[in-house]
């Protein structure tokens, strides 16, 4: 195998901290791109170590903070491991090794079925047929708005222009 080099607990941080939001430094995680980690890693497994134990403790490191540094969240691992009985060492090794972040449970769009009907210019009815050309293009406004026809005569009188002629 090629010559590949693991990332250290630090490259992961900053990986995890930016995830979601490319513009951030990587500097501060929140507790959300945190439990994110640590499911990904396997450390929450909803036995031992839940999302309210994380949340409980991130707030006792960030206190009014909404994200903290490397530092803080060694001290955030720290209490983890004393008030869950766990080994750092442990812990850390699995953060190190559970890969870059990934998306899971995506769901892709699809035009099969109830979908493919809803969306077929061909099928409508009524006043909604009028919004789209022979084509299926959208008309826009001109499909959706009536517009006002001042005249002054109501719709549908048949004898329209011929009220002049009567009075001369």
């Amino acid at each position: 195998m090629a010559d590949e080099q693991t990332p250290t607990f630090q490259d992961q941080f900053k990986l995890f901290a930016r995830f979601g939001d490319v513009k951030h430094n990587g500097e501060t995680i929140t507790l959300t791109n945190s439990d994110k980690w640590m499911r990904q890693a396997k450390v929450i497994e909803g036995k031992k170590i839940t999302t309210t134990d994380t949340g409980i403790y991130f707030k006792q490191v960030a206190k009014v903070k909404k994200a903290i540094t490397m530092k803080e969240y060694e001290q955030f691992l720290e209490v983890i491991v004393k008030n869950k009985k766990l080994d750092m060492e442990e812990l850390k090794k699995k953060l190190t090794t559970c890969g870059p972040p990934q998306t899971t449970r995506t769901t892709s769009a699809t035009a099969a079925g109830a979908v493919g009907r809803l969306t077929d210019h061909t099928k409508f009815t009524g006043t909604h047929k009028q919004r789209f050309d022979e084509s299926g293009k959208g008309r826009g406004k001109e499909g959706r708005v009536d517009t006002p026809d001042s005249k002054g005569y109501v719709q549908g009188y048949k004898d329209e222009g011929t009220y002049d002629a009567t009075k001369q």
